[in-house]
């Protein structure tokens, strides 16, 4: 954890908010002959509490991972900026599990935890929670981590854990620069978060150096960009072209959001790489009549979160032939062709998830949506004007 005078900064691992085990993305629409395939997976059900970007929790309050119809096998928590594991226990049952003692102040803690039901399935959960800061201080959480190398579309993002009232004072004790010149500018895309970012993507190469200096006392961050990548998404002929450093590598055929559900159009930036993850439409509203979850997939491959309500690029093992490349069938997310248990590095799936770093930029057109995905909704800041986004900072 980086603390500088009342502010503690916790440098993420090149994410900004992680999934839990109910992420609410929007997979690809089932037929009843994927429907088996849903069924085959595990029936293990994780629950891990405090729930999914907890905030302010108390060192003492009861962190508790818990299993129904299965058994848990691995469960691990770290504090995400220094990686230190909080050593726990496990119940003799394997049904629950509980860190040993307190956890430290203004600290943010990634839990992940496995488990496999009768049969032998998987299935994994996953959540970040934060800790209450000391009174009269505020917790705030720096993206990325320091010394990580991320994708030229990765904002520097703080995400204080409460509304800060003197913006300009905080924002001006903290600089952004990078080693190629550009003028980089602070936006306050709410009253908790404030991001910076140059006019066009970073320079592929290039180091960007975070400086922060509150009550005398300064801290430095700094991290690379790594080559350029950019994927588009044309929902209109269901192709996906990834353009590295100005050449078109790869074209993949995709399928994204159907009719009833377009994908939303506009620039998206990875900000979460998971090799499988839990899915289910009720975290996002996403019901039947009788009130099921439109989907419940517990084990969705080379997924890659796009934004924070739910739009995903990932696997889809459920989809035939007929699918990628011919019709847009889900309920926002974008599929690629896969296998079960993401074990074929051949699939595309896999290929753009193992070619593919946090911070790169997926653009989506040419959607039915009309909606262009708004600024502070994942790391999709490149959406707003520079004109707009430099009047959102206090420095100007």
């Amino acid at each position: 954890m980086v603390t500088v005078g009342a502010l503690a900064l916790t440098a993420l691992g090149g994410t900004s908010h992680a999934a839990t085990n109910d992420t609410g993305a929007a997979p690809e629409k089932q037929t009843q002959a994927d429907k088996k395939a849903t069924q085959d997976a595990s029936d293990a059900r994780i629950r891990i509490t405090p729930g999914q970007g907890a905030r302010g929790v108390g060192i003492n309050d009861p962190v508790r991972v818990t299993v129904s119809d299965g058994t848990l096998t691995k469960v691990t928590m770290t504090a995400v900026a220094t990686g230190t594991e909080v050593p726990g226990t496990l119940s003799a049952d394997g049904t629950s599990w509980k860190p040993n003692g307190p956890l430290k102040q203004a600290t943010r803690y990634q839990v992940a935890a496995e488990a496999e039901d009768a049969k032998g399935r998987s299935a994994t959960g996953n959540s970040t929670i934060s800790t209450v800061s000391p009174a009269n201080d505020f917790l705030g959480h720096l993206s990325p981590a320091n010394g990580s190398t991320v994708g030229v579309g990765m904002p520097v993002t703080f995400d204080f854990d409460k509304a800060i009232g003197d913006k300009a004072t905080v924002e001006s004790k903290i600089q952004v620069s990078t080693s190629t010149g550009e003028q980089v500018v602070g936006h306050w895309l709410n009253d908790s978060r404030l991001d910076f970012r140059p006019e066009h993507y970073w320079k592929p190469g290039s180091t960007v150096t975070v400086t922060m200096n509150l009550d005398g006392a300064q801290e430095t961050v700094t991290f690379k960009i790594g080559r350029s990548q950019v994927s588009t998404v044309d929902a209109r002929t269901k192709q996906m072209s990834v353009v590295r450093d100005g050449k078109t590598i790869k074209t993949v055929p995709i399928s994204s959001g159907s009719a009833e559900h377009p994908t939303y159009n506009g620039q998206l930036v990875i900000s979460e790489k998971y090799r499988q993850i839990h899915m289910n439409g009720a975290t996002v509203g996403l019901t039947e009549k009788d009130g099921k979850p439109s989907y419940d997939i517990k084990a969705v491959p080379h997924a890659m979160r796009l934004t924070n309500s739910g739009t995903f690029i990932h696997g889809n093992y459920w989809g035939g032939d007929s699918v990628f490349g011919k019709v847009n069938t889900s309920h926002g997310c974008v599929g690629l062709k896969d296998v079960r248990n993401a074990g074929d590095g051949k699939q595309p799936a896999a290929w753009f998830f193992d070619n593919s770093l946090i911070g790169d930029v997926v653009i989506v057109k040419n959607s039915a949506d009309k909606t262009t995905v708004a600024a502070d909704n994942g790391l999709s800041d490149w959406n707003m004007p520079w004109s707009e986004w430099i009047s959102g900072s206090t420095s100007n």
